[in-house]
């Protein structure tokens, strides 16, 4: 065998016996006659010693090894003199006699360490040497162990995994699909799914009343730092359920995670409908963990001066930043600045100060009376010593988004978003259609097959605008860690659904018949929610971006600069597929890997 022992396992209890070693070397140091060699594997690092006085040849080996060669040691396991206690294998050592070389290697392009000197783009060229790194391999390994935890949650109430196809037909209402050509089906094409949606649903309309999935998922959409083409979910459905059953099921899911993973306690979790957010934090995803609320200005502020922004405005609202009222001119030009950029697009910034010895300063002083300041501080609840800032605008939802974009970017500036702290929530009552400027339509906020609330059914032929959906979204620190919602199984509503997206029967028929024909045959009352896991483990391990968590991520493109892909396919598959591509002028250039 290539080893009896990992490089992370050795203690002083071992002191004595002879090991084998195999592993990467990750740096050799020579002193005097000695040569120290740390033997590095998946499980953690070892020091080797080879001394020259009792093999001189073998200690000539040694010297001419290079970091990252993979090699064999067998030696004798002793207490070292100088002891390392920032390692676990700290108190010994081993003293090698035999050396064997497995297979040598380049000097690589960056250090394999935990603080590297490799950028990003570099890191996931050599994404297989990026791997080998203990604080990378640490997010594997976190999300190998909740998958597992997950797995045996699920099971042990009577959830059953089910695989789903990969290769299924495009629908719409949706992210862009990622299409795959069929050669035995010229000029027809596979979609890869967005979700296991319709198939989860099918296998309610089978008698499997509880379904899960660690799903692939593929979206054709813009990228971010927690979004990637193809991302995992934890997908589940349930029959015979309410909404209290599928949120109770997995807020103890989520429970048992935050206690197995980081030793953390969550408290039941409160719920937020999705106005009530939006109204407080500008946000159906708000991160719980500092204040900063809003508070809505007009009653103060509109009418009460000269300021013609304020008075010619639909909505005035503001946050109270604790402590800040000391900030500088330069640094108030930033804020103002930061609320302009095209990312959060506000037309400016309105700053009031409330100074530590009572006395106010604001950006619009010269339109206001002494007297309106004193109300905004009433109304901010702001204390002396505090900074309030204040956004306006036409459309009240929009100035919201940018006032809660100007909120998280003063809690990052205060180190108030704390990655060891969690707040969970769950967001309740979302729209159940969204108005498109692109399609100038109501589109499904969700997805077409969402039961809208009994309660707003009315609604449906008069304002379906107003028809709230029976949707939630667990979300935690401001990230929506995972969502679903009751389906519609009742064959007449989930027609009222299509009417209203537009849909004809023809064509609803022809995206969805396979579902339509299964709701005939006794489909029942079911539910769903998908977690997403890349974000969950990230969440946990608390990373900025899914990239770090996921074996073999693309960059921001889309690319894969490790396989250089998407690439151009060969002429004679082309042929087979019996296509034909001709680029627009504009895309004739070949694709850039950054």
């Amino acid at each position: 065998m290539y080893r009896s022992k990992t490089c992370g396992e050795l203690r002083l209890a071992d002191a004595g016996q002879t090991v084998k070693l195999a592993g990467w070397v990750q740096r050799t140091r020579k002193m005097g006659g000695m040569t120290f060699v740390d033997l590095r594997d998946r499980y953690g690092i070892t020091q080797l010693v080879f001394d020259e006085s009792d093999d001189a040849a073998l200690t000539e080996r040694a010297n001419k090894l290079g970091r990252e060669f993979c090699i064999q040691a067998v030696g004798t396991v002793r207490e070292r003199e100088s002891k390392n206690p920032k390692m676990p294998t700290g108190d010994v050592e081993v003293t090698v006699t035999e050396l064997n070389i497995l297979s040598e290697s380049v000097t690589p392009p960056f250090t394999i360490e935990d603080q590297t000197d490799g950028g990003d783009d570099i890191r996931m060229k050599y994404r297989y040497l990026d791997l080998r790194r203990s604080a990378v391999r640490k997010n594997l390994e976190l999300r190998h162990r909740m998958t597992i935890l997950i797995r045996n949650f699920l099971d042990a109430r009577q959830f059953i995994e089910v695989e789903t196809p990969i290769l299924i037909g495009s629908t719409p209402e949706g992210a862009r699909d990622f299409v795959v050509p069929s050669r035995m089906n010229p000029g027809q094409f596979y979609a890869l799914p967005q979700s296991p949606q319709t198939l989860k649903q099918l296998l309610m309309v089978s008698g499997f009343d509880r379904y899960f999935q660690i799903a692939k998922c593929f979206r054709d959409e813009d990228l971010r730092a927690d979004r990637q083409p193809e991302f995992t979910q934890i997908d589940c459905e349930m029959s015979f359920v309410e909404q209290e059953d599928v949120l109770q099921i997995f807020e103890d899911l989520a429970r048992h995670l935050f206690k197995e993973v980081r030793g953390v306690e969550l408290p039941a979790l409160q719920r937020m409908t999705w106005h009530e957010a939006m109204r407080r934090f500008g946000s159906d995803k708000p991160d719980l963990r500092f204040g900063m609320e809003f508070v809505e200005l007009m009653d103060v502020l509109k009418g009460t001066g000269t300021f013609p922004v304020f008075n010619e405005a639909n909505y005035i609202g503001g946050i109270c930043v604790p402590g800040c009222a000391d900030y500088t001119r330069k640094q108030l030009d930033q804020l103002t600045d930061f609320v302009k950029r095209p990312q959060v697009g506000a037309k400016g910034l309105v700053y009031v100060k409330f100074n530590a010895d009572g006395t106010v300063k604001s950006s619009i002083d010269k339109f206001y009376e002494p007297e309106v300041w004193q109300k905004v501080k009433e109304a901010m609840g702001a204390k002396d010593g505090d900074l309030v800032l204040i956004l306006s605008g036409d459309n009240a939802n929009k100035t919201r988004v940018q006032l809660c974009t100007l909120r998280l970017e003063m809690g990052d500036r205060l180190g108030l978003r704390d990655k060891d702290k969690f707040v969970c929530l769950w967001i309740v009552d979302f729209p159940l259609f969204e108005w498109s400027d692109e399609e100038q339509r109501l589109m499904a906020t969700h997805h077409p097959f969402t039961m809208p609330n009994p309660d707003d059914i009315p609604l449906l032929d008069t304002d379906p605008a107003k028809v709230r959906a029976v949707a939630y979204d667990f979300v935690c620190n401001g990230v929506e860690v995972g969502g679903g919602s009751l389906r519609i199984h009742d064959g007449k509503l989930q027609e009222k659904m299509f009417q209203i997206l537009g849909f004809t029967p023809e064509r609803a028929m022809a995206q969805f018949g396979f579902l339509i024909n299964a709701f005939k045959y006794g489909a029942p009352p079911h539910a769903g929610l998908a977690f997403g896991l890349d974000r969950f483990v990230s969440l946990m391990a608390g990373l900025d971006s899914i990239r770090d968590c996921i074996a073999f991520p693309k960059n921001n493109s889309g690319r894969d600069v490790m396989l250089d892909a998407p690439g151009y396919l060969d002429p004679k598959q082309l042929e087979e597929l019996q296509l034909k591509v001709e680029l627009r002028a504009d895309d004739d250039e070949q694709p850039s890997e950054n």
